[in-house]
């Protein structure tokens, strides 16, 4: 295997561990009782499908590398990078829609785990982002094409993760809350 394929696995694993744990730190700190009610902010949901738009980009760009179409792929990377920002200032705005219904980061261990989880999973979108800047860069100069794709696909799988972990953590919140 890739050295490079096989650090992201890990890293992915280790996200895997690191969010079943707090899923299931949840699920124990709720049935104990003392939680919050309160309404998943709406942007939430338009956020994940800005999120499975950004999917569809970065399996575009793969696509594009795969046919030595540099411009499409320069073109699809910027249009994911671009909904992943987009994606982050909506999780910002859901994180103030929470603020107006006076769920707080302390106070209750529902809005606690609602930040962190959130705030989580966009510390690892931004560095999702930097993996994309990383790509379109190498895009540029030429040295993502047909013959070398380890860097796309390095792109796309962590890409891809990170969507799922967020399909995963909006429908366990929307679920459970």
């Amino acid at each position: 295997m890739n050295p490079k394929k096989f650090i992201l696995w890990m890293f992915v694993v280790s996200i895997v561990m690191l969010f079943a744990a707090m899923t299931s730190a949840y699920l124990v700190r709720r049935a104990e009782g003392n939680w919050l009610e309160f309404k998943m902010p709406a942007i939430f949901m338009y956020s994940t499908v800005v999120l499975l738009v950004s999917s569809a980009s970065m399996h575009w760009a793969y696509r594009a590398a795969k046919k030595d179409d540099f411009g499409v792929l320069r073109t699809a990377i910027s249009i994911t990078f671009a909904f992943g920002l987009a994606f982050l200032v909506m999780q910002f705005l859901g994180w103030k829609d929470l603020v107006a219904q006076n769920v707080y980061f302390v106070g209750n261990p529902s809005g606690s785990f609602m930040y962190v989880f959130t705030g989580l999973h966009a510390f690892h979108l931004i560095s999702g982002l930097l993996v994309l800047l990383f790509a379109l860069r190498a895009a540029f100069k030429l040295k993502i094409h047909a013959k070398n794709l380890t860097q796309i696909e390095v792109c796309m799988t962590y890409w891809h993760f990170l969507d799922i972990l967020w399909v995963y953590l909006f429908g366990f919140l929307l679920y459970f809350n």
